[in-house]
C-alpha cells in the first residue's frame, strides 16, 4: 500500500463564499476526524492532493497529513466531492487510521482473460459491477482485485463470492451479487414483409372503388327513371 506525505493548513473560516476563495486560490478545504481526535477544518493545495490521490492505490492510499504547527496524522481520503462540470475536487474528509485496526474501502475490480462464451461463440462481457467493498488493515487494502473470466460461457455470470480469498480481506457485499456475466449476441430483427399485404391493400382499395362506381351508375338510372 502506498504511503505519502500532504501538508495542511488549519483554517478557522467556513462558509460557501471562504470555500470559494479558497478553491480560487488553488487550496482545498478539508476536514480531518477520526477517533481519538475532534474534527479539524484543513485547507490543502490542490495540485498536491492531486499527486497524493494518483498513486496505484488512488483513494486508498493512505496520507499522511502533516498539519502545520501541528502533528502528523496518518489517514485516508474519503467523501471526496468534485465539481460538476470541471471534474476538480472541491471538498473531502480525511479519516484517520490506526494501522492494527480494520477499515473499509472501495477497491476496483479487473477482469482478466477473455472468456469462451466470446472467441467461440460471439458473446459480449457485460461488466456489472467495477469495484467491491471489503474490510482489511490499512497496509492490507489491495490496489486492485483480478479475476480471471476466461471460463465464462453465454450465460455465465460471475458472483461476488467467486472472487478469490486474499488473507487478511473481507468482502462486505452480498456473495450473491453479480459483478460480470458474458451475454449472447443481439440478432437484429428482419424487416416484416409488408409487401404483400400493402399489394392487397391497394387491391381492396380499388374493388371499393369499382363497387362504388357501380352504385353510382345505379343511382343514377333509378333517377333517370
Amino acid at each position: 500500500m502506498d504511503q505519502v506525505t500532504l501538508r495542511a493548513a488549519e483554517r478557522s473560516d467556513s462558509g460557501s463564499r471562504e470555500s470559494r476563495r479558497l478553491r480560487r486560490s488553488g487550496l482545498v478545504p478539508a476536514n480531518i476526524y477520526g477517533r481519538g481526535m475532534d474534527a479539524t477544518s484543513v485547507t490543502v493545495d490542490r495540485k498536491e492532493l492531486y499527486t497524493a490521490l494518483h498513486t496505484d492505490a488512488g483513494h486508498n492510499a493512505l496520507i499522511s497529513v502533516s498539519v502545520e504547527g501541528g502533528e502528523e496524522l496518518l489517514t485516508v481520503a474519503r467523501e471526496v466531492q468534485r465539481h460538476p462540470v470541471r471534474g476538480e475536487i472541491s471538498h473531502l474528509d480525511f479519516i484517520r487510521v490506526v494501522l492494527d485496526e480494520a477499515i473499509e474501502a472501495e477497491v476496483s475490480l479487473e477482469f482478466t482473460g477473455t472468456p469462451v462464451g466470446v472467441f467461440q461463440d460471439g458473446g459480449f462481457v457485460e461488466m456489472i459491477a467495477t469495484t467491491v467493498s471489503i474490510s482489511a488493515l490499512p497496509l492490507a487494502i489491495p490496489t486492485s482485485i483480478e479475476y480471471d473470466i476466461s471460463h465464462l460461457y453465454i450465460g455465465d455470470t460471475a458472483k461476488v463470492a467467486d472472487l478469490p480469498a486474499i488473507d487478511g480481506v473481507e468482502y462486505l457485499d452480498d456473495p450473491e451479487h453479480p459483478i460480470v456475466g458474458v451475454v449472447a449476441p443481439r440478432v437484429e430483427e428482419e424487416p416484416e414483409e409488408l409487401e404483400g399485404e400493402e399489394l392487397e391493400g391497394e387491391e381492396g382499395e380499388a374493388v371499393e372503388g369499382a363497387e362504388g362506381e357501380e352504385g353510382s351508375e345505379d343511382d343514377s338510372a333509378e333517377g333517370d327513371e
